[in-house]
């Protein structure tokens, strides 16, 4: 193994307990604002899923507080499915889980408080706007595969980890539409088929331009039998397929869930 990979292996793995003690703080504030709703509001707390958060945290805590982390470095392929995992699986399951609403609960008063002046400020709504929300999602993957942004973040432990912590927030702006009770329903699988377009062009950029895109991989050795170009034609393969089934399949749900016959209303007195 090269001196370089076990360098980044035991940067990665200084991470761990910060992660884990992160992921576990969360957590703990999490469980302590459900159980203060299944007092103080019962129908609140019931919204809750604790068990779509603990999975979201470590999912994300397995991307990015793993030594695991480290091999991306090594396989384009790898950096890709750690880049779909943070935005495609924990994101939504983060906020499947209402998490703002438990942790607002659970955090001390004054954090409480702070959080929900901030949530209803002027400065953050337009922030939380479905386009404000998609176009985050969206460019946090664009730009962070510019040749010059992803080379920096794999030249530097620092920017790989801003790297992996705004794959995770944009996804979380990106999903909070899409999972936000009783809102912009009709407009959810337009959201998710037009934010495929910019992925499905990046992926086939990746897959079938022909040549190695990335100065960092390019004098690479074959890594898993795959040289350089092979394996930057698995990423753009492998996203191609994993965007497709996680928006596309949401939004074929959610059309399907529109077209279904709604409750019978009340029966009209005859005339």
């Amino acid at each position: 193994m090269p001196c370089e990979l076990h360098e980044r292996v035991a940067w990665a793995s200084s991470l761990v307990l910060g992660a884990a003690a992160i992921a576990t703080g969360a957590f703990a504030t999490y469980v302590r604002g459900w159980r203060r709703l299944q007092r103080a509001s019962p129908e609140e707390a019931a919204g809750l899923r604790p068990w779509a958060f603990a999975s979201g945290l470590l999912v994300a805590l397995l991307v990015i507080g793993s030594p695991l982390s480290a091999l991306d470095h090594e396989l384009l392929t790898l950096h890709m499915l750690q880049h779909l995992l943070l935005m495609t699986i924990a994101a939504p399951l983060l906020m499947a889980g209402n998490a703002a609403v438990a942790l607002r609960s659970g955090a001390p008063r004054p954090v409480a408080a702070a959080i929900g002046t901030l949530h209803l400020s002027r400065m953050t709504r337009p922030l939380l706007h479905p386009v404000s929300c998609w176009l985050a999602g969206t460019m946090v993957v664009v730009v962070w595969h510019v040749p010059a942004a992803h080379e920096l973040a794999m030249s530097s432990a620092s920017w790989h980890l801003i790297q992996q912590v705004s794959f995770l927030a944009g996804g979380l702006l990106f999903w909070r539409p899409v999972l936000a009770r009783g809102r912009m329903e009709p407009f959810v699988p337009l959201y998710l088929l037009l934010a495929t377009f910019p992925c499905d062009a990046l992926s086939a950029f990746l897959a079938f331009c022909g040549r190695v895109v990335y100065a960092c991989h390019r004098g690479a050795p074959a890594a898993f039998g795959l040289s350089p170009l092979q394996d930057q034609q698995c990423a753009g393969a492998l996203m191609w397929f994993w965007v497709t089934v996680a928006y596309l399949v949401p939004a074929v749900a959610v059309t399907l869930r529109l077209l279904s016959p709604r409750p019978e209303r009340e029966s009209l007195p005859s005339g």
